[in-house]
């Protein structure tokens, strides 16, 4: 059984996101304003989050917010960008901008702009020749619109560029990325709708390998034997959705989403003993980038931001069941606007729903002569979104125990190119005369945190090996280190599995009943971070993916690791910024920057189309509660063999 919800229903949040009627406003508002005309797109229309002082003033009984939407706005034939700020309760404009470009970046990439690089291409003579000396046309490639990033090419400042790498497709419906075109590339102004650059090195012999992955001659005869799995809830699901707060056993939390970030978790907190605890303000992934490790000319540049440049919460899919979700699911349908400030609905794009997960707890007394089992539960929030050839989910989990988890998964076709040979260093072979670049996938969590309250301070903890000596005779002794951040200076670390770091948020305010502080644990992966050089352009603009965890005091307008503008920024404003005033973080108002992600050497199982890697992170209460908190949940019922439900329950 599905519920559907057709809209984010329900305005009176503050935080809800923008609905159909008010996506409609900010439109017509910036019509009648001069802002929005024929030659005007809308690259981002969001809401404009209340502050933090407004939203703790309506808590204790003060006045709602106003609500304000953010658009920012590119005229597509001058490139000239504004952002622009709207009251929605009385249709003015309360602030706008001219953005620089070149000091801070450019407006995230218009779809409608994909079809631009293909068309200056169609029209080009160079391009042509460049095709024609490969035996193609114009009309048998497609174009892989892909983000430019800054570099030293000349003539490139001030231009609002994308770069095309080409892919063979002679017939509609084909998969083209097994006929990569090796040694072109061509750099065009979207906006002048010029070529500014084609690198071409000449014809290679191009692998032309079937990339259709439901094709009979790849799948061979479909498996049998796989019987029907079904999951069910007679009683429903153990939720409930009022609007977009949502309530499952103990725990609550706002559920928002944005074009740009995506899914938006807020105000999240636990019920314990009949006292609402916070734990988290606001939690996101805000920022991805996929940099490759190919130093070719014709790929060297290719590190994409699908947050910042993309917008992987506008290019959500609308996900089905028994396909994307199994079970007793409940969707969210959320509002976005297209490029002309229209509202459009993303039907199904977030997902809601409980899944079992396994034991939660158990012990066999042979003392007490007692046998206990409890189930594990928890609750997903998720949606999946689509950038180019690459496909991602993002899945936050809440479970019984009060742990907290978010997990990244990707799957997609790969990057291909054109295979050099057995000593090439930089990309794996995938398929007779195909390759893969090796290339990373890393996210940046923003997690404002509220454990327990506002004032929060970060400890990190090593595990600490002790030498034998007169207090450990025998050697075996170990203990652990604290070192606390107080600083911004202090609070950009690395992790390190030899010694099992984590990170505490502590609220030393609160003890609990052992007279220890309470804390969070966030427990990190560990995976490598960023591998470009220190000096190159992408460590300058991903920052963020140099380090495990920053730490920086809250501050209204930090929102973004790599600031409000990532096409084609310099790399400021951003964390390194953010951090340069080196503010006290100790027993404050404090947000976590938590990188993490997937160094992938793509494999032959890779291809044609990847299985699902995983990446994320987990955050544990740690002396946060008093004793277990699950000690309240019931036993299972067992099922009998035709999976009815019995009368017995699990004790054993």
């Amino acid at each position: 059984m599905t519920t559907v919800v057709t809209e984010i229903e329900g305005q009176s949040h503050p935080l809800n996101p923008l609905s159909a009627e008010e996506i409609a406003a900010v439109r017509d508002h910036l019509t009648a304003a001069g802002r929005l005309t024929e030659t005007v797109r809308v690259t981002y229309l969001s809401l404009k989050e209340p502050a933090k002082n407004e939203m703790r003033r309506l808590r204790e009984g003060g006045a709602a917010p106003a609500r304000q939407a953010r658009a920012v706005l590119l005229d597509i034939t001058t490139g000239e960008t504004w952002d622009v700020l709207v009251d929605l309760s009385h249709r003015v404009t309360v602030a706008e901008t001219l953005v620089d470009p070149e000091l801070v970046g450019q407006a995230p990439i218009l779809l409608e702009e994909f079809d631009v690089l293909e068309e200056v291409l169609a029209a080009d003579p160079d391009w042509a020749e460049a095709l024609a000396t490969r035996g193609l046309t114009p009309g048998q490639v497609r174009i892989a619109p892909l983000s430019a990033g800054v570099f030293d090419y000349e003539g490139e400042t001030g231009r609002r560029l994308l770069r095309g790498l080409a892919f063979v497709q002679k017939q509609p419906g084909e998969y083209a990325w097994g006929n990569p075109m090796d040694q072109l590339v061509a750099f065009v102004d979207v906006i002048e709708r010029c070529v500014v650059r084609i690198i071409d090195d000449g014809p290679t012999a191009d692998p032309i390998t079937d990339g259709n992955y439901e094709r009979p001659e790849l799948t061979g005869p479909l498996r049998t034997d796989l019987k029907p799995l079904q999951i069910i809830q007679p009683e429903g699901p153990s939720f409930t959705l009022d609007g977009n707060v949502l309530r499952w056993q103990n725990w609550d939390l706002h559920v928002g989403f944005d074009s740009r970030e995506g899914l938006i978790l807020g105000d999240i907190g636990f019920e314990d003993a009949g006292r609402r605890r916070p734990i988290i303000d606001r939690a996101s992934i805000a920022e991805m980038v996929v940099p490759y490790g190919d130093p070719a000319p014709y790929r060297s540049w290719q590190n994409y931001f699908d947050t910042g440049e993309y917008l992987v919460g506008r290019d959500a899919n609308s996900l089905e069941l028994g396909c994307d979700c199994l079970g007793e699911i409940t969707y969210l349908s959320p509002v976005v606007a297209d490029a002309f400030g229209n509202p459009r609905v993303i039907d199904q794009a977030i997902c809601i729903h409980e899944e079992d997960y396994g034991v939660l707890w158990k012990h066999t007394d042979d003392w007490a002569q007692h046998q206990a089992s409890r189930r594990q539960r928890r609750l997903v929030v998720s949606f999946f979104t689509t950038v180019g050839n690459y496909d991602y989910g993002f899945y936050w989990y809440f479970y019984l125990d009060g742990t907290i988890q978010f997990e990244a998964k990707a799957t997609r076709i790969v990057f291909t190119t054109r295979y050099p040979g057995p000593d090439y260093p930089y990309a794996s072979q995938i398929a007779p005369g195909l390759a893969a670049p090796y290339h990373q996938h890393l996210f940046c969590a923003r997690l404002d945190m509220a454990v327990d309250g506002a004032r929060n301070t970060v400890h990190e903890r090593d595990l600490k090996r002790l030498p034998r000596s007169e207090q450990n005779p025998h050697g075996n002794a170990f203990s652990r280190t604290r070192e606390v951040i107080c600083r911004e200076s202090q609070g950009q670390r690395v992790a390190d599995g030899t010694v099992g770091r984590v990170w505490e948020i502590v609220n030393s305010g609160t003890k609990n009943r052992v007279g220890e502080p309470v804390a969070y644990t966030l427990f990190p992966e560990g995976q490598p971070t960023l591998a470009a050089a220190a000096d190159s352009s992408i460590s300058r603009r991903a920052a963020f993916a140099t380090k495990h965890l920053w730490v920086t005091r809250f501050a209204e307008g930090e929102r973004y690791p790599c600031g409000d503008f990532v096409n084609q920024s310099i790399g400021t404003p951003g964390l390194p910024e953010f951090v340069r005033a080196d503010r006290g973080v100790e027993d404050e108002d404090i947000v976590l920057w938590h990188s993490f992600g997937l160094t992938h050497f793509p494999r032959t199982e890779d291809w044609p189309i990847m299985p699902v890697d995983y990446t994320g992170f987990t955050l544990k209460p740690t002396g946060f509660f008093d004793q277990n908190p699950t000690l309240d949940v019931p036993p299972s019922e067992r099922p009998d063999h035709a999976g009815e439900a019995g009368e017995s329950a699990c004790q054993c």
